[in-house]
């Protein structure tokens, strides 16, 4: 069964652009322990939405989990981990943070009430929900 996540970046750090140009990136980095078990929940085939933080405030592209969790090499202590991720495609439209507050289904999604977190899981009603909006 397929989940769906969503992910947040800083485009001045690692954009969409970013994304499609490499064709894959490991996702490191996360320090974050609820997002980091998102991380190892997330499975081959899961659906992701890249978002872009602090700037744009907006999803940009539906990307896809090409390899699931394993020890994130950039981490100097602890137990942390990474995925790799390609891109799908871009959105038509970025969808921003106000569309989706501004819609009832999307109101209590993590995005809205956890902004902070970096890894985020949607149902497949939110995910669709957004990916409709662009």
């Amino acid at each position: 069964m397929k989940n769906y996540w969503l992910v947040k970046s800083e485009p001045a750090s690692y954009s969409w652009d970013d994304l499609v140009a490499e064709g894959k990136t490991t996702w490191t980095g996360v320090r974050n322990f609820t997002a980091r078990n998102n991380l190892r929940s997330m499975r081959v085939g899961d659906e992701v939405l890249f978002y872009h933080s602090v700037t744009d405030k907006a999803v940009v592209g539906v990307a896809k989990v090409v390899r699931t969790a394993y020890p994130d090499s950039t981490a100097k202590e602890g137990d942390w981990s990474t995925v790799d991720l390609a891109p799908i495609k871009p959105l038509g439209n970025p969808v921003t943070l106000d569309q989706i507050k501004a819609r009832p289904r999307l109101k209590n999604i993590s995005l809205v009430r956890q902004s902070r977190l970096s890894v985020h899981s949607l149902t497949a009603a939110e995910f669709r929900e957004i990916v409709r909006l662009s």
